[in-house]
């Protein structure tokens, strides 16, 4: 997908959002264990009740990792269902793989040719040999961990460096020369909102990706506020908040609800 493809469904849907798939087999509503593939079917009713307010959908692939080859198999159903019948909705694998040369290329082909993702994030530490691989795929994307929203990110991102900057400051600076604005997006944490300034100071126009709002504490309105300068380049993440807002059989009506709650605040920005 393109950058102008992307910013074509937030212009469409005056949103956003990006729904995270955190689907895990103990939390779903009980009445769908009985079902051949709970996990699958769990997703496609999210997937169903929110796609009017959504523009991104992000599987996180430790749920499915975690269940061997039945939770590969519903990941790969879930993503077959998006891009049969959503094929305009953004999807990132949330997988942080970070490795370099052909094992790099490996995991791309895994992700971007085998299930089709749009996207996947990417851990960054190993330098510019672990990124590059990513980005030479035509209208693919790395999502790269900047400045994440997890208590231990402040071990290492926001170190202070001789220069007086912080670490994840010149993680910015560098990969931006990696990439462009039309295939590297950089994860924010949404309860860094403080910090936006700051990133938007370094890589004014790239797409950001923010975890952190609604079950994490972040605020949306200081994120929007501060994390659009020219075209709406952000794409907020909530996935506990969402897919979790309800057990019963009326799970889907209860996510649809929280997802177009959170759509209506960012359509004030656009």
């Amino acid at each position: 997908m393109t950058r102008q493809e992307l910013l074509a469904q937030i212009a469409k849907k005056k949103s956003m959002l990006c729904v995270g798939l955190d689907t895990d087999i103990e939390r779903i509503p009980s009445h769908l264990l009985k079902l051949e593939d709970p996990v699958f079917e769990f997703n496609k009713a999210i997937i169903d009740a929110t796609h009017p307010f959504t523009v991104a959908y992000k599987p996180n692939i430790a749920f499915y990792e975690a269940m061997g080859l039945s939770g590969w198999k519903s990941l790969q159903k879930t993503l077959q269902y998006l891009q049969t019948n959503y094929p305009e909705v953004f999807t990132i694998a949330d997988a942080k793989r970070g490795d370099i040369g052909n094992t790099a290329t490996r995991y791309a082909k895994a992700f971007f040719e085998e299930l089709g993702c749009d996207s996947i994030t990417v851990a960054p530490y190993m330098g510019a040999d672990s990124v590059k691989p990513f980005l030479a795929f035509e209208n693919k994307w790395s999502i790269l961990l900047a400045l994440t929203s997890n208590p231990g990110g402040k071990d290492f991102q926001t170190l202070e460096l001789q220069n007086g900057g912080q670490l994840f400051e010149e993680v910015l600076r560098k990969s931006a020369q990696w990439g462009t604005e039309n295939n590297l997006m950089f994860v924010v944490g949404a309860t860094r909102a403080d910090y936006f300034k700051k990133i938007r100071d370094i890589v004014p126009n790239h797409f950001l990706l923010v975890p952190g709002v609604g079950a994490q504490g972040g605020s949306l309105e200081e994120v929007l506020t501060h994390g659009i300068i020219n075209d709406p380049a952000l794409l907020i993440n909530s996935s506990r908040g969402i897919i979790y807002a309800d057990s019963s059989e009326l799970f889907a009506v209860r996510a649809a609800k929280e997802a177009e709650s959170l759509a209506m605040q960012m359509a004030k920005f656009l």
